[in-house]
């Protein structure tokens, strides 16, 4: 297994794990969101390598506050989930928010149908909007001091 940055040629293996995932974990009309995020606002993006092939994918990105890190975008490919490589990139993630100057939270903005992942970690529910994503799929945000954490 591993974790490296994610580069421009990793763009079209990442839309297919996406696209493996709708309808069941994500909606349609998210791929165009992912699309949109992928080229215009990630800060720091990561791929998982299993045998040179990508598995899982997910982000950091910085709260407008100065001290909260975002997890963002995780998807891992259907073949591959229950294996733990979305829990080895959430720890690589959350050990990298550590590292960084000033960072003292960690959020995530999820579904009703993976919220339950991040708890494990320490994160707690906040929010609830019932078909913020589309239709049958609710915003759940979660978060919580990144001294809190459990890895």
């Amino acid at each position: 297994m591993n974790i490296r940055p994610y580069c421009m040629d990793d763009r079209e293996r990442l839309l297919e794990i996406l696209r493996e995932n709708i309808p069941q974990y994500f909606a349609v009309n998210e791929e165009q969101d992912f699309i949109d995020y992928l080229n215009h606002h990630l800060e720091q993006y990561y791929v998982l390598e299993v045998e040179g092939t990508i598995q899982a994918c997910g982000g950091i990105n910085l709260g407008k506050d100065g001290i909260t890190a975002v997890i963002s975008w995780d998807v891992v490919a259907r073949q591959s989930q229950g294996k733990g490589y979305g829990r080895a990139l959430t720890v690589f993630r959350i050990e990298r928010m550590k590292q960084m100057e000033g960072i003292s939270r960690v959020s995530v903005r999820t579904s009703q149908l993976v919220y339950q992942f991040y708890e494990k970690f320490g994160l707690q529910l906040r929010e609830v909007v019932k078909d913020y994503w589309s239709e049958g799929f609710d915003l759940y945000r979660l978060d919580c001091g990144l001294d809190q954490t459990t890895l």
